[in-house]
């Protein structure tokens, strides 16, 4: 059985038995992971084991894990700073915060991969145009070019750690106020503004040999009325046609509020599917996700198949392998550090 199209959420600690039958559904490839599947190192790593014993080849166990105000396991994990604390060091000491940066990816996906998660959605790609309310200090930096070399570093600390890299939100969420959560955010820009500053970090990454991208739920009207997520110009044309993307393409959470527009989940998972995306997500409700599902049929797409099976993490070390790694240990002192000193004086 391959991976399909649909990553799903789960509702908590353990598996349900209605939940084993979905992630067995050959149209789901993974499943996202959140706070609420949380409780301790050992729980979640009980959770992925189960869940890569479904099928073969293995689901994809993602998580939202990028440091700051979003990393959904806390307790047993090391704290992350935002990717903004790399930014600002920069400013200052530009090699220390690119050590710092593959410092950070290299913990944040060791720590990861040693519990058996697959992917976390990072980095954010998006420039902190001080403007976005949801974005903030999950973004790098301002400037393109700085973004771009920081998430190339941090990008390196993952793959040595067994990690892939996912760029989000494409094409650039960092010019909207609005956050894609409750509303449906415009950008006015045109395709020019964008691959001069937002674009350019992604255009970047691409060429450093990100794995994946996960789309942006913001419509950019200067170029094309439908939201990013949904619009094929963004996906086939840009992403994959002017920057030459070859990699997977995951849609941010279709129960978003500002993916409404093709209507209900069902009609937004296939109109994802229909303009690019290799895995949609599906992550809040199973009755949503059962919807989808069933709607979806006997979908298939070969060349999807091929880019989400490249996702899957490399052969990591055990939790308690890595817990006495001196590599580890110094690395995780040095980014708690930085962590506690938010105006870096520790650095």
């Amino acid at each position: 059985m391959s991976l399909g199209p649909v990553m799903v959420g789960l509702a908590g600690t353990t598996l349900a038995v209605e939940e084993r039958e979905i992630l067995c559904h050959p149209l789901v490839g993974g499943a996202l992971l959140f706070e609420r599947n949380y409780e301790s190192p050992e729980q979640v790593a009980a959770l992925c084991a189960t869940i890569h014993a479904l099928r073969e080849p293995r689901l994809l166990i993602a998580v939202d894990h990028e440091g700051g105000r979003v990393q959904r396991f806390r307790r047993g994990f090391t704290p992350l700073p935002a990717a903004a604390v790399w930014g600002r060091l920069y400013d200052r000491d530009p090699g220390q915060a690119l050590e710092m940066a593959r410092d950070c990816g290299w913990l944040m996906a060791a720590e990861l991969r040693a519990v058996g998660v697959d992917l976390s959605f990072a980095p954010v790609l998006d420039l902190d145009r001080g403007v976005s309310r949801v974005i903030g200090e999950r973004a790098l930096h301002r400037d393109p070019e700085t973004v771009a070399t920081l998430a190339r570093a941090y990008g390196r600390g993952m793959k040595e750690a067994g990690m892939t890299v996912t760029g989000k939100h494409f094409p650039g969420h960092g010019g909207v106020r609005e956050d894609s959560h409750l509303q449906l955010p415009v950008d006015s820009r045109g395709l020019e503004d964008l691959l001069l500053e937002d674009l350019l970090p992604f255009e970047r990454m691409v060429h450093y040999g990100m794995e994946s991208v996960m789309t942006a739920h913001v419509c950019y009207q200067g170029s094309d009325r439908r939201i990013a997520t949904f619009s094929s110009f963004w996906i086939e044309e840009v992403l994959r046609g002017q920057l030459g993307f070859q990699g997977a393409v995951f849609s941010d959470d279709l129960a978003m509020a500002a993916a409404a527009g093709p209507g209900d989940l069902a009609a937004r998972a296939r109109a994802a599917l229909a303009a690019g995306c290799d895995m949609v997500l599906v992550c809040q409700e199973r009755a949503h996700a059962e919807v989808v599902l069933d709607d979806l049929g006997s979908w298939s797409n070969p060349v999807t198949r091929l880019r989400l099976a490249r996702l899957h993490g490399r052969p990591a070390p055990t939790r308690d392998e890595l817990l006495r790694d001196p590599r580890w240990r110094e690395t995780a002192a040095r980014v708690s550090a930085c962590d506690r000193s938010r105006d870096l004086k520790l650095l």
